[in-house]
């Protein structure tokens, strides 16, 4: 069956074909009642526009490409609905690729991407080497997402303030009187700045001594591991600070199994506020990262990169917020 053209599509409408090309690219050019009789055609035909060719005659592909470092955290899953959300309303598609699989076959993580001539890219998490963005940003916008390592020239950083978040978490700790807080680390820009800022604020309290610091891999594995050797130590803290709920996933796994009760006899505290943390049965104190929000943020300072391109590189931080659940209680 021959597939409807553009001809067909003006033909059922009464309209010409420059008017049906007006209206397909969501000019304001158009009276409404046109609009709506050459949609209405379009739908009666079935008729889809050709993406190649209009993105020969326009010299864009209308897709964003986005690198995603590790599809396993969920706490990406709301900062690309976000992300998605408002590209999609400006006309534009999202391709997925995954960084970490690229690396393991020896690829450039871009370059499925940049083959594929997006018209622009946002990196989604914490990358090896984000230098090695800025070739790519000599040809196309990019926007680094839930990212705090140094950019490239010209490339926009968009993520949560982790600086605040873990100040958040150990002041809540402070508050309900735990002395011996624990911190389950992580690794990268944003690692540091948690594991800093916990520091800063036990000392600040007086707490320095009392205030310790495991470094794991943000996994829950990691966090499990790393949990059953500090609940094991003869000074056991009575409250955990993992760098994520992933982590902290595993440190309830390891109290439990340690037969240690969660808030009762050990409190603990996440980081993202994924879908995890607000399960019924897990119920976990955690600092929301707005990911929604950045992930919003990262594509309007994509979109006004399309609109003007060039200039200096700008970093926006989302204010976090604490979410006090049912996983912290007054130290026992």
């Amino acid at each position: 069956m021959r597939q409807p053209t553009i001809r067909d599509v003006a033909e059922r409408a009464g309209v010409s074909k420059s008017l049906v090309s007006l209206v397909l690219r969501g000019s304001d050019q158009v009276r409404p009642e046109k609009r709506d009789a050459v949609l209405r055609a379009a739908g009666e035909l079935g008729y889809r526009p050709n993406a190649a060719a209009r993105s020969l005659s326009e010299q864009r592909t209308r897709t964003v490409g986005v690198l995603l470092n590790d599809l396993r955290n969920p706490w990406f899953v709301d900062l690309l609905d976000g992300l998605n959300s408002l590209l999609h309303a400006n006309g534009l598609h999202m391709l997925l690729a995954d960084a970490r699989l690229n690396r393991r076959t020896g690829q450039d993580p871009a370059d499925p991407l940049l083959d594929l001539r997006v018209d622009g890219l946002v990196v989604v998490g914490t990358l090896p080497d984000p230098a090695a963005l800025g070739a790519v940003a000599e040809r196309i916008p990019v926007v680094l997402a839930g990212s705090r390592e140094p950019a490239p020239p010209g490339v926009d950083v968009v993520a949560g303030d982790d600086e605040r978040g873990a100040r958040l978490v150990a002041e809540h700790l402070i508050g309900l009187g735990h002395r011996r807080v624990a911190h389950i680390a992580g690794y990268g820009a944003v690692g540091e700045l948690r594991r800093d800022s916990f520091e800063t604020t036990m000392r600040r309290h007086g707490l320095a001594e009392q205030a310790v610091v495991e470094q794991s891999d943000m996994t829950e594995e990691g966090g499990y591991r790393t949990t059953v050797r500090l609940l094991s130590g003869p000074e056991r803290p009575t409250a955990v600070f993992a760098v994520n709920d992933m982590a902290a996933i595993g440190v309830l796994s390891a109290a439990e199994e340690l037969g240690l009760r969660v808030p009762r006899d050990l409190s603990v505290v996440g980081y993202d506020n994924t879908s995890i943390a607000r399960l019924r049965h897990v119920w976990l104190t955690t600092v929301d990262n707005t990911s929604h929000e950045v992930g919003r943020r990262a594509a309007r300072c994509l979109l006004e990169r399309f609109e003007g391109p060039g200039g200096a590189g700008r970093v926006q931080l989302a204010t976090p917020t604490l979410e006090i659940r049912g996983s912290t209680a007054p130290a026992p």
